[in-house]
């Protein structure tokens, strides 16, 4: 099963390694929002069914990969 296949996902970010760069937030405005710094402040819960794709392209325009889609374990 691919992640996403019915399972729930969340969205993660490595704090070390984003660079608040905002791509993700220009992907995924509805779930993604910056701080006063630029810096991701992510959904606790899992990503709804119709923001799924939106949210692996956020994670995809990611410069430094510092966002995941991960499946909830």
């Amino acid at each position: 099963m691919s992640a996403g296949s019915g399972r729930d996902l969340v969205l993660r970010v490595d704090p070390i390694g984003c660079r608040a760069h905002g791509l993700c937030a220009q992907e995924l405005p509805e779930a993604i929002v910056l701080d006063e710094w630029g810096y991701p402040l992510l959904p606790t819960g899992p990503i709804p069914a119709e923001f799924r794709r939106r949210a692996r392209a956020a994670a995809r325009a990611c410069p430094v990969l510092a966002l995941r889609v991960l499946p909830i374990p």
